[in-house]
């Protein structure tokens, strides 16, 4: 059986698999505080306080989370360890992107809110 050495199972494969799930829950939390600030953005533009492309951007982040997810959960049903492998370390990747991208968004957001509108 994959994953497994004498009767006992293999730690790394546990780990890696571990991290997979972690992508994967995390991922998919992701994308719906992605949708809920965008919701919450849009409420703000229409009172018309602030115009921000914070909502543009969180819609692309939203979609790398999807895709870090997507990965992960493929990576979780791979039978193939090397394919595990390579499909960990991409959604992995694609899901740190997505972290420093929503930091960046929250930056613009900050700055947005702190200048006064003309």
């Amino acid at each position: 059986m994959k994953g497994e050495t004498n009767g006992r199972r293999d730690p790394n494969s546990h780990l890696e698999q571990d991290i997979c799930i972690h992508i994967f829950t995390v991922s998919s939390a992701m994308v719906g505080v992605c949708l809920t600030v965008i919701g919450l953005i849009r409420v703000v533009i229409t009172l018309g306080s602030a115009d921000t492309l914070a909502d543009d951007l969180l819609a692309v982040d939203a979609l790398l989370f999807l895709l870090s997810c997507l990965l992960s959960y493929w990576a979780l049903r791979s039978r193939g360890l090397r394919r595990m492998h390579r499909l960990e370390k991409i959604a992995d990747a694609i899901f740190i992107i997505a972290m420093i991208g929503m930091v960046a968004v929250c930056a613009l957001i900050t700055y947005t809110i702190s200048i006064p509108a003309r």
